[in-house]
């Protein structure tokens, strides 16, 4: 299986629009394979607002129409660096415990996660082709003992139709509203993760799916996860009510201790927190999915 190719006939695009099944669902991804070509003008403009067109012409003194229109350039790009810089702080762990996203970055939140040609479609598609050149690579036992683990949202299924309706962010992690939204079982997939996850099943490898999400949510979550594709895992893995209180790098990593303990062997673990990746019992190596809407400790 080694020289299995990312995209094939067999696995779903990885480039398709995440579909939901509600209405005016915020796309990740084009609606086309051209999502993965050179990034368009209009994303190269977004991403350098300081670009503008030619002022207009003045006699004497710079107009004040000029002026302010080079205000308004000047303040975009401060958004934009301020928003780069605080996403690579999320994304590196550097910034740590933060409960919602700065004002300043929401619009560009939005952007990064809807916009032209999807940033964050085409991370997490890199992510998913890393990790399929990675396993790959190992040498598999073939005991039916090599295993991976999955985090659920942001990892295998998208919460962002949730989050479109609060400010990306801007507003906070409301528990109480996202527990009732998940209820619906409507979170669509990640494609390129459900590609991946297909391929694991092809390889033969035993699928943790290791979730911060309550036990009483179970019925709720194996119902969005069949919706979504996902099927066939070894067990899904979630809070008993002695792990309520516990912060998630803890009880994710008292989870994965005993599947090494139960015998299977970690090769590989994803997930969109850094609580999802470190703590002990990681596995062989991790992999970072982007998420810049919420954290958890």
């Amino acid at each position: 299986m080694a020289s299995l190719p990312l995209i094939n006939h067999h696995h779903v695009s990885l480039l398709y629009a995440l579909q939901s099944t509600t209405a005016n669902t915020p796309k990740v991804f084009n609606d086309s394979p051209s999502s993965m070509a050179p990034l368009p003008h209009s994303l190269i403009s977004h991403q350098h607002p300081n670009i503008q067109s030619a002022p207009p012409k003045s006699y004497g003194k710079v107009s004040e129409r000029s002026t302010a229109h080079e205000e308004t350039g000047d303040l975009k790009q401060e958004s934009q660096l301020n928003f780069q810089a605080w996403r690579l702080g999320v994304e590196t762990n550097t910034l740590r415990s933060w409960t919602v996203v700065p004002p300043e970055c929401v619009e560009y939140v939005k952007s990064y996660m809807v916009g032209t040609g999807s940033q964050y479609g085409r991370d997490s598609y890199m992510v998913a082709k890393e990790s399929m050149a990675y396993i790959n690579s190992v040498k598999l036992s073939g005991d039916g003992k090599d295993a991976w683990v999955f985090d659920v949202d942001e990892t295998l299924l998208s919460s962002l139709p949730f989050f479109a309706g609060h400010q990306y962010g801007g507003e906070g992690m409301d528990d109480d509203a996202f527990i009732k939204w998940a209820d619906l079982a409507e979170a669509p997939p990640l494609p390129a993760s459900r590609s991946f996850y297909a391929h694991l099943l092809e390889l033969g490898l035993k699928i943790f799916l290791l979730t911060g999400r309550y036990d009483y949510e179970r019925s709720a979550t194996e119902k969005n996860l069949g919706r979504a594709g996902y099927h066939s895992w070894e067990a899904l893995l979630m809070r008993d009510p002695e792990d309520y209180e516990k912060s998630a790098m803890l009880y994710k990593s008292e989870r994965r201790l005993k599947i090494e303990q139960d015998g299977f062997r970690i090769v590989g673990n994803s997930g969109d927190q850094w609580s999802d990746l470190t703590g002990y019992a990681v596995g062989d190596r991790t992999f970072k999915l982007p998420n810049p809407l919420y954290y958890v400790a």
